[in-house]
Order: structure tokens, then C-alpha cells, then sequence
């Protein structure tokens, strides 16, 4: 299993190298966004206008921070991943108009997300759930805050982390889901066992079809 220790802004070369099963760890910029700040993301854009980051070679995280205020700006208390799925209407738009490089989250994410990630040149990779103060302690400093009018857990956060991890590459730039697999594999499997089941009835009860 290959490790790949990364730097943003992320290239194409950078993304195109990683394959499914991969282990990442990124250093440099991260930005939160979730449902809400997805759907201005795109409104802004569509209208005309700029996001307030520039997220050309960027990674976007599915995270609702634990934050606390200081005299000097904000703590992360834990930032563990939200479910990827809910952001799947708006994915591959947002990876195809702001060129996202790299998601990050959990749960897995569906076919348009895989498809505009092997088109545009983009990786979805999964940070463990339940681990938000090992994904704090890789966040160095919070470089700003937009949109807090969304509520704290849905503004866009930037964050400077330091070997951000590990993440593994589940869905590459090549068209390969391994959520999307494991689950075929999965309801192949189950469909052999309920046919061995029916058939160990019927031999045991000849004269009932149904």
C-alpha cells in the first residue's frame, strides 16, 4: 500500500499518481465546507462572482469544526469528517467549476462525484469517523473564517495543517469507487447466500415452490 505525503495547491500529476487504496497525508491549505457553503459555492459562481478562496488545486473537507474563540482567534477543538453523501448534488460541479483537486470525508460518495473526479482530475479520500481530535491536532493554525453567518458548523473554515491524516484514496482519478465496490461485492455475496438458503429449502421441502 503506497503513502503519499502531499502539498497544496495539489496538481493534476499530483492527484493523477494516487490510485484507490492509496494512504495521503496532506500539508498546506484545507477549507471546510458542507451542505450550505457547497450550495453558495456554486450560486456565486454561476452569478458571476469569486468564492473568497481560491480553490484551484484545493482540498475541501466535510467538517463541521469544534471551535472555540480566543483573545487571538479561534482554537480547533475536533474536526472529525461529516457524511460525504449529502454533498453529493454538488460535487462534481463544485470539483468541475472551482477545480477541487481533493475531498475529504466519510461514508463515501456516488457516481457523479467518481465520474467528474476521473474527467477533471480529482480524489475523494476518507479520514476515520470519531477521530476529530486526531484530525485537530494535525490543524496548525486557522488561517481565516467566512460565511459564519451559515452557523459555525457550515462557514468555510481555512485551516494550515501538517500532515493531515491518514487519508485513503477512495474513489481515484480513474473511475475506480471502493465504496461502490465493496457494496456490489457485498450484494453479490448476500444474493449467493439467500439462493444456497432457498435451495437448502426446497431440498427439504420438494412439494413447496414458493
Amino acid at each position: 500500500m503506497a503513502t503519499y505525503h502531499l502539498r497544496t495547491p495539489l496538481s493534476e500529476e499530483d492527484v493523477r499518481k494516487l490510485r484507490v487504496g492509496n494512504i495521503v497525508y496532506v500539508t498546506g491549505t484545507i477549507v471546510t465546507a458542507r451542505d450550505s457553503a457547497h450550495r453558495r459555492l456554486l450560486e456565486i459562481v454561476e452569478g458571476g462572482g469569486k468564492p473568497p478562496i481560491d480553490l484551484r488545486g484545493g482540498v475541501i473537507y466535510h467538517c463541521g469544526p469544534v471551535v472555540e474563540k480566543t483573545p487571538t482567534g479561534w482554537r480547533v477543538i475536533a474536526a472529525g469528517p461529516t457524511t460525504s453523501a449529502r454533498m453529493e448534488i454538488y460535487e462534481a460541479e463544485v470539483i468541475e467549476k472551482l477545480g477541487v483537486r481533493m475531498i475529504i470525508g466519510k461514508g463515501g460518495m456516488g457516481e457523479k462525484t467518481t465520474r467528474a473526479c476521473m474527467e477533471y482530475g480529482a480524489v475523494y479520500t476518507i479520514f476515520t469517523g470519531g477521530a476529530g481530535a486526531l484530525a485537530a491536532n494535525a490543524i496548525k493554525e486557522v488561517v481565516g473564517v467566512e460565511w459564519l453567518d451559515l452557523g459555525i458548523p457550515e462557514a468555510l473554515w481555512i485551516f494550515h495543517v501538517e500532515d493531515f491524516g491518514p487519508l485513503l484514496v477512495a474513489i481515484d482519478s480513474y473511475g475506480r469507487n471502493i465504496i461502490s465496490e465493496n457494496m456490489a461485492r457485498a450484494r453479490e455475496r448476500r444474493d449467493q447466500i439467500v439462493g444456497r438458503l432457498v435451495n437448502i429449502i426446497k431440498s427439504k421441502h420438494p412439494g413447496k415452490t414458493g
